[in-house]
């Protein structure tokens, strides 16, 4: 397992202007899959052994890490992420810290899932970022403490082994692990700061809490529904659409940039497996001027042709549209057209699985261990 791009050492010191104009990133091949450890879909980071200087929810904040050159409080130079003190030996003779400390971080994932890249940012820590960091993934049902995740006999997998990284950059590491997991440990060696935390991966949803839902949405991120493509990322991700929750701004919806062709935008879906779609809910909220004109949605199985499910239908803006299916319709995939451009926020799509949907979802649970 190594990064796909790989920085290591400091940054220069910070001199004035646009603190992420000398910042080191890359294209890592994973990011197009949703955020496992998204705030928006629940995750959290529950537990850390130090957090002096600047805590560790700070972690999973979705917007980039912002940077204050003036902001200082009592503990020193505060920073928006996760960092703690520095570590000390044991005494004058001997007063660096020995090779097994570190600090760590509990983080629970919003949805579980299989790990496919991880993002260790250290954006704006500049000479106080960790020497390298690892991570290691767990799976445990239900709503685990830390004391649970922390017992000694919970066995975890290593997902990044201990890896030097590089201050002020994006740290990408390719995952390889094929398992589902719920939760991870962030560690740094010894001591320093991290600014975000994202974990790239595919949803892996419980079959039986979803077979006990019954019927619930059968695109949403949270249940394993995801993008496969779209005509038109200029504004704002795809996969807004499927975020949980109605939208709080315009940027948290999907909106296309103006159209000077006869063409038209659109979103193709994956259910998370087959089932029967029987209501449809497409909004427009905080989509004003900016709305698309009208919507068609279109459906198949896998490998099929595209069936019309809703013709072509007006859209307000700012509005939750609701439809009720004359009768349910068996699908994999779903694809959502606008017309011309504009935008949508959500898209919720209300059924339950298919027999032989719920046996493979059973099926691959099973595969990955959960």
């Amino acid at each position: 397992m190594t990064a796909t791009t790989h920085f290591t050492g400091d940054a220069n010191p910070y001199g004035g202007g646009d603190p992420y104009a000398d910042y080191r990133t890359a294209d890592f091949p994973f990011t197009h899959l949703v955020d496992l450890a998204d705030r928006r879909l629940g995750a959290g980071v529950i537990a850390a052994n130090d957090e002096f200087f600047a805590e560790r929810e700070n972690l999973l904040k979705p917007e980039p890490a912002h940077f204050d050159p003036e902001r200082f409080g009592h503990k020193g130079k505060i920073m928006d992420g996760w960092e703690t003190r520095r570590r000390r030996g044991v005494s004058a003779a001997q007063p660096h810290p020995v090779d097994e400390d570190h600090d760590w971080a509990l983080v629970r994932l919003g949805a579980p899932g299989v790990v496919r890249g991880i993002v260790v940012d250290t954006a704006h820590f500049r000479g106080n970022y960790p020497q390298a960091v690892s991570v290691e993934g767990v799976s445990l049902p239900g709503s685990p403490s830390p004391e649970d995740l922390l017992a000694p006999d919970v066995k975890w997998t290593t997902l990044v082994p201990r890896t030097a990284v590089g201050g002020h950059a994006a740290n990408g590491f390719a995952v390889e692990a094929a398992q589902r997991f719920t939760h991870l440990r962030v560690n740094q060696h010894p001591d320093g700061g991290i600014a975000r935390l994202r974990v790239y991966g595919e949803v892996a949803p419980d079959p039986a809490w979803l077979t006990a839902l019954g019927t619930f949405d059968l695109v949403a991120l949270e249940n394993g529904g995801r993008v496969e493509d779209a005509s038109d990322r200029f504004y704002s991700p795809a996969t807004n659409t499927i975020q949980p929750g109605r939208s709080r701004k315009m940027d948290d919806g999907w909106e296309t940039r103006r159209r000077r062709d006869r063409g038209n935008d659109w979103i193709h879906y994956h259910l998370v497996e087959e089932a029967e779609i029987r209501a449809v809910e497409i909004d427009t909220a905080y989509l004003k001027g900016n709305s698309a004109g009208w919507a068609r949605l279109s459906a198949r199985l896998t490998g099929g042709d595209w069936t019309e499910v809703l013709p072509r239908t007006r859209l307000q803006p700012d509005t939750n549209h609701r439809f009720v299916l004359p009768e349910a319709v068996r699908a994999a995939e779903v694809r959502i057209d606008i017309y011309p451009d504009g935008g949508i926020s959500r898209l919720r799509l209300f059924g339950s699985l298919t027999g032989p949907g719920a046996a493979r979802l059973t099926a691959r649970h099973v595969e990955l261990g959960g």
